[in-house]
C-alpha cells in the first residue's frame, strides 16, 4: 500500500511541477540526487549524513556540523536538503563535501 501512495504522490508532484518553478526545481534535484551520491561518496572513508528539511533546519544544524569538522576532520559530511529553499541557498556551503537533495525512497529506485 505504501509503494502505490508513494508512486502517486510523485507522479502527482510531477505534474504539478510542470506549472509550479520550485517544484520542478525539486523534482529535478531529487532526480539526480542518487547519481550524486554514487559518485560522490568515498566508501573508504567514515560519513556522517546531515539531513535538513528547510534552510532554518539547516542554520540550527550548522553549528554542530561546524564542531564535528573541527574537532574530528577524519569525517566526511554529507548535507541532504528536501526542499528547494534550503538546497538553492546552501548548495555550496563548503563545511559539508557532499550536497544533495534527499532522494525519494522506493523499491524501483535503488536498482
Amino acid at each position: 500500500m505504501y509503494q502505490l501512495g508513494f508512486l502517486l504522490y510523485v507522479y502527482l508532484f510531477r505534474f504539478v511541477a510542470i506549472f509550479h518553478k520550485k517544484a520542478r526545481k525539486m523534482v529535478v534535484g531529487h532526480k539526480n540526487s542518487w547519481r550524486i551520491l554514487r559518485d560522490g561518496i568515498d566508501q573508504s572513508k567514515p560519513w556522517l549524513w546531515f539531513h535538513a528539511a528547510s534552510l532554518g533546519e539547516f542554520e540550527q544544524g550548522r553549528p554542530i556540523m561546524e564542531r564535528i569538522r573541527k574537532e574530528h576532520p577524519e569525517y566526511s559530511i554529507l548535507l541532504t536538503f528536501f526542499s528547494p529553499s534550503g538546497y538553492e541557498v546552501r548548495k555550496n556551503y563548503t563545511g559539508a563535501d557532499l550536497i544533495c537533495y534527499l532522494p525519494f525512497d522506493g523499491i524501483r529506485l535503488l536498482r
